[in-house]
């Protein structure tokens, strides 16, 4: 999926948009993928002169690359962050890094959907998170 495929199934748009591309890569996992280009708004003040990506903005862009996983739901909905657990941070994400994100469901619930997600640049993993989602009719 490319951005305007992505903008059908989350709300997201400029400056909040924080995924290229998603792929499925099999019935339960997903891939995403964003450069970090180094002029974002999250890294004008975290850290000046030393930017790195803020670890909340690696969860969207997880969150933002699990959508193709919840988009057969998310017609006339929207899926909303209802937890993050066991968030851990491994390394940094910089200026001119890819940021990879694998997304794996791992059971849905009535409206709510459970993915394991992990964050790399490269083959580094830079952090891993348990995310749900509500899918919430518009």
């Amino acid at each position: 999926m490319n951005q305007e495929e992505i903008k059908k199934i989350i709300p997201h748009r400029d400056n909040m948009l924080l995924v290229e591309e998603v792929n499925l890569l099999d019935e339960t996992t997903s891939e995403g993928k964003y450069t970090i280009n180094g002029d974002e708004w999250f890294l004008k003040g975290h850290f000046p002169g030393n930017p790195v990506v803020p670890g909340v903005v690696l969860c969207e862009m997880m969150g933002q690359a699990s959508c193709i996983l919840v988009a057969s739901a998310a017609e006339d909905a929207t899926p909303y962050f209802s937890t993050l657990n066991n968030v851990k941070f491994k390394g940094k994400v910089l200026p001119g890094d890819t940021f990879r994100s694998v997304c794996k469901l791992v059971r849905q619930k009535s409206v709510f959907y459970f993915v394991e997600a992990k964050g790399y640049v490269g083959d580094k993993l830079c952090v891993s998170a348990e995310l749900s989602f509500a899918i919430v009719k518009n």
